[in-house]
């Protein structure tokens, strides 16, 4: 049964939608809920409308292909619309990318945000009282703005910023804009913070995809340095749920971090990816272990990020269904069926070349 809303069915729009979280959180909302979705997106080469096919045909699904840097086509989506929400999830997102092109990470996620904020901050001005007082602006952000762990600890809400690559910087400094349009002009703002995502639909330049797709096609499976920077892991079903959660029952002005409570160094990852290829299709010519090769770091890899979840836990309810083992199979199973969706990417946009080397500034 679809979950019905405190009041009328609700109306969000979603920067982002077409993208790796973005997709998995229209998915969630169009199959477990009774919202109308507008998903905004400018498709650039990480935007999929292919990740939307199981709910496009829905009528409660919308799309408008638009920049969140064009103030104009902002105003005039709003004005047409008329959201009860904003998620914001439209963002460059791969620390090698912007280690190559850190201007396009600072255009999006920084100058497309404060536009974004003020389209926003005027619509939400002109708005009846009811609504205005429902209304709000959710921030999807990462750990990554909190720096590089030692050996221990977590990075819990109030952990000092301290980003390392220009990806990292870009969305601190939109996080640090979305706080300050909500302490200067009042807006009704919800922030999150997750770990790194991986599941279905996800886009082949990351981490989880890459060695997967690689080990299908008999390549190497590069690891950077010695594989041992550690992050925790969460399966993106997990962490559309969690959204949705503080959608609705989250505190305007707070911030929740979001995590699987799963660390793993990369190497374990890969190793562990090997070990579910070996078993739901084995290769011929032994262990696709063989193929794991180290490779030069990235500069300025940050050593370690782990999630403290305890006050989503504690306040919303939220934990994650799936644990790594469980996600990481039904993830690799997925790329197994569904070679339609990823084949044209590697044919077409990224098969696999190494990134962030930083040799191309």
């Amino acid at each position: 049964m679809p979950e019905t809303t405190d009041i009328h069915p609700l109306r969000l729009l979603i920067t982002g939608g077409a993208g790796f979280i973005g997709s998995a959180v229209i998915r969630h909302l169009i199959n477990h809920t009774d919202c109308t979705v507008l998903n905004v997106d400018c498709l650039t080469y990480a935007g999929n409308p292919d990740n939307l096919r199981p709910v496009a045909a829905s009528p409660r699904y919308h799309f408008a292909r638009q920049d969140i840097c064009d103030a104009t086509g902002m105003t005039r989506l709003f004005s047409e619309f008329r959201p009860d929400s904003v998620l914001h999830l439209a963002a460059e997102s791969h620390v090698d990318r912007s280690i190559d092109t850190p201007l396009e990470f600072i255009r999006t996620n920084v100058q497309g945000t404060a536009n974004l904020l003020q389209c926003v901050l005027h619509y939400w001005h002109h708005l009846p009282e009811n609504q205005r007082r429902l209304f709000r602006f959710q921030h999807i952000s990462t750990d990554e703005v909190y720096g590089s762990l030692g050996p221990s600890g977590q990075f819990t809400e109030e952990t000092p910023y301290a980003p390392r690559s220009p990806y990292s910087a870009s969305k601190a400094a939109s996080d640090h804009l979305v706080r300050a349009w909500a302490s200067t002009y009042g807006l009704p703002v919800l922030v999150s913070n997750c770990s790194n995502n991986y599941g279905p639909y996800h886009f082949p330049e990351k981490l989880i995809p890459l060695m997967i797709l690689n080990a299908l096609e008999g390549k190497p499976l590069p690891v950077y340095g010695q594989g041992a920077n550690i992050r925790d892991w969460l399966y993106v079903e997990d962490h559309a749920r969690a959204l949705w959660l503080i959608n609705r029952r989250g505190i305007p002005g707070e911030t929740y971090n979001i995590g699987g409570s799963s660390e793993r160094t990369n190497l374990e990852i890969v190793q562990e990816i090997c070990r579910i290829l070996d078993e739901l299709r084995p290769d011929t010519q032994g262990s696709y272990s063989r193929l794991i090769a180290f490779v030069p770091d990235r500069p300025g890899h940050d050593l370690r990020y782990a999630v403290d979840t305890r006050k989503i836990r504690r306040e919303l309810g939220w934990r994650p269904e799936e644990t790594l083992e469980t996600g990481l199979r039904k993830t690799v199973a997925w790329y197994l069926d569904n070679d339609w969706w990823w084949r044209p990417l590697r044919e077409k946009i990224y098969s696999g070349e190494r990134l962030g080397t930083g040799e191309t500034l």
